[in-house]
């Protein structure tokens, strides 16, 4: 049976949404692709994992609830199209014949390695206390491979930058290539906590009492200071512009090299600032800024091709959706 018989009589089968085995409900099927299609319960099982993926990265950048939910609503608006697109470009692996399966291994073998796993059973057991079966694990490791196979044969092997591009960028955007002035700061802390209002000022009259004196600054950090401050003998560390807290950016950039500052109250405590060594901000040489535009360019270039490459597949395939919106309102 040619590929337009097979796809006419699957659309035959499947335009209500649903499989029927007797009087029996299987599955229902959301969308039809080419000779496969995409199930509810495939939609919603990926669906999930997505969310559970973008909830973790939320937590690892501490991300405001505002921005995740941002993020959660447009994957769920988008879910149809991406399981589309990943079909597709599985479909073309197998059309091309490509195999990752030494890829995959290679992969899984370094990651145990990189885990200290010693075995199997133990990589087995360390995916199951994370909710995630070692079969399903295999298949989305093969199904990513796959895709960036593709991806690499049909898209990255086509991108050429040419020198001129990068120079170009590079004259046409010199506010970007500013490397911003740098600090190297000590600091002299006291925590607020476990201290009256009183004590913390006898504290700090004290210590401004030794430095008046003569007091070696880090000397005084080091037997004075609170916390993590106390523990590195007052070296806070050499910070670009705009990586420090405001309250305390604000106030070093009023000290030359060797001043120190007044007290300066945070939301964590008390603070006084050393500046010890100050680098000026200056423009990048090109060489400098090259690999950033390299990357930057290739990137963008690499973004228009895959969409590119991703529209041109859905123009020339049978795709019908059949249920919308899945997941409801």
């Amino acid at each position: 049976m040619n590929r337009a018989k097979k796809i006419g009589l699957l659309v035959f089968v499947l335009l209500s949404g649903w499989f029927l085995i007797g009087q029996e409900v299987v599955e229902e099927i959301v969308a039809i692709v080419n000779d496969d299609v995409i199930t509810l319960s495939q939609f919603r099982r990926e669906y999930e994992m997505r969310v559970q993926e973008l909830r973790a990265q939320a937590a690892r950048a501490q991300a405001r609830d505002e921005d995740l939910e941002k993020a959660l609503e447009q994957l769920k608006t988008n879910m149809m199209d991406v399981m589309i697109t990943d079909l597709l470009l599985l479909q073309q692996a197998k059309e091309k014949n490509i195999n990752v399966s030494e890829d995959v291994k290679k992969y899984i073998e370094n990651l145990k390695k990189e885990n200290n796993f010693t075995s199997d059973e133990d990589f087995r057991r360390a995916l199951a206390s994370q909710g995630m079966d070692y079969n399903q694990f295999l298949k989305q490791m093969e199904e990513s491979a796959l895709k960036q196979a593709v991806v690499g044969m049909e898209v990255d092997r086509t991108i050429v930058l040419d020198d001129s591009e990068i120079v170009n960028y590079f004259k046409l955007h010199q506010k970007e290539f500013i490397d911003p002035g740098e600090y190297k700061i000590e600091a002299i802390y006291l925590s607020p906590e476990g201290k009256s209002a009183e004590e913390l000022a006898q504290k700090k009259a004290g210590i401004s009492e030794k430095l008046r004196a003569g007091g070696d600054f880090l000397a005084v950090s080091q037997a004075d200071s609170d916390g993590s401050v106390k523990e590195s003998k007052g070296e806070l560390g050499t910070f670009k512009q705009g990586e420090l807290d405001k309250t305390l950016q604000e106030a070093v950039a009023k000290l030359k090299t060797g001043e120190v500052s007044s007290w300066v109250e945070t939301k964590n405590g008390w603070y006084l600032l050393k500046l010890a060594e100050k680098k000026d901000s200056r423009p990048k040489a090109f060489e400098e800024a090259k690999p950033g535009i390299e990357q930057l360019l290739y990137t963008e270039k690499r973004m228009a091709k895959i969409t590119e490459f991703v529209n041109g597949l859905k123009k020339r395939s049978f795709i019908k959706i059949l249920k919308p919106n899945p997941l409801g309102s």
